[in-house]
């Protein structure tokens, strides 16, 4: 599986943006699929995860009740709304897939890795 993520850029702390992570190679449909992101000089820390149907998600909780994660197994593609976004947020995006249970914060337990997308907010 090939991730592409796109849709980072300069926002304004309290604006949005809507990250896409579009797939090739192969169908998403059977994956888990996780957004995490790492900001500079720190590790790279899980943001939210979905199950393949869609109907099991999980968020870090310091994006809870901001982002929402989307998939669309049609389009082989995986969201991440992000609203009332905070400085904090700052941060290269990275999409995944893995074969794990969605819970998993553990970024290992993740197969595949698009590139990531630098998302910076401004105060």
């Amino acid at each position: 599986v090939q991730l592409q993520a796109s849709g980072g850029g300069l926002v304004q702390a309290g604006g949005s943006l809507r990250l896409s992570c579009a797939a090739s190679g192969r169908s998403i449909s059977r994956y888990v699929m996780g957004w995490f992101r790492q900001a500079q000089e720190k590790e790279r820390e899980f943001v939210a995860a979905i199950n393949w149907s869609g109907a099991n998600i999980y968020y870090a909780d310091s994006v809870k009740g901001r982002f929402t994660i989307s998939r669309d197994n049609a389009k082989n593609t995986v969201y991440l709304q992000m609203n009332s976004v905070k400085p904090e947020d700052t941060a290269v995006y990275y999409c995944a897939a893995g074969s794990t249970y969605y819970r998993s914060t553990d970024y290992t337990q993740y197969d595949y890795w698009g590139k990531g997308t630098l998302v910076t907010v401004s105060s």
